[in-house]
């Protein structure tokens, strides 16, 4: 499958874990795209848990979860591994102990597909982030390699000018001008 700007979303129904707000009620369950018709949704594929710049990614989104849900915006994050190894690292890993998103496990490899964002021969998803809109249209992705971490500010940016369905000139930010 090959998604594509302007299309639906692929529907998709996995395992995630979820280390509540509160850090009281850790939970693992079911996540599906279809749960968020009417919101926007930024899901962010990272590599492997247990590695380097994942958890700085991983942080820094959850840092601004705030700003993402001030834009009615669901953050999802997935990797290739299960929730028991999300559980795990989040136990193990001080500031992610602190997690507010739910981490969906895609150790079938099946969301990855989906999303074209698998490396097949490493059976890990490169670094891919996408917004889909309330109708569960894909509006935007950007992929990096393995190595290459992303930048927060810039997903919110672009999320805001999607959100004024105008059109936005290069470097745009809120507040400011739209062409029409």
């Amino acid at each position: 499958m090959s998604v594509k700007i302007g299309q639906p979303a692929p529907e998709f129904s996995v395992q995630g874990y979820d280390r509540t707000k509160d850090g009281s009620d850790d939970q693992f369950s079911e996540y599906k795209l279809s749960n968020y018709q009417g919101k926007w949704v930024c899901l962010f594929f990272y590599p492997l848990d247990f590695t380097f710049v994942c958890p700085t990614e991983i942080v820094a989104f959850n840092n601004e979860l705030d700003e993402f849900e001030d834009r009615d915006c669901v953050l999802l994050t997935a990797s290739t591994d299960s929730a028991f190894s999300h559980k795990g690292w989040c136990d193990a890993h001080e500031d992610l102990g602190k997690l507010k998103i739910p981490m969906l496990a895609d150790n079938n490899l099946e969301l990855s597909r989906a999303f074209d964002v698998l490396d097949e021969a490493k059976g890990i998803a490169y670094r891919g982030v996408y917004l889909i809109d309330p109708n569960g249209v894909l509006r935007w992705m950007a992929v990096h390699d393995l190595g290459v971490g992303r930048n927060v500010e810039e997903v919110l940016r672009v999320l805001d000018a999607l959100q004024t369905d105008k059109l936005c000139p290069c470097n745009w930010k809120k507040g400011e001008e739209t062409l029409n």
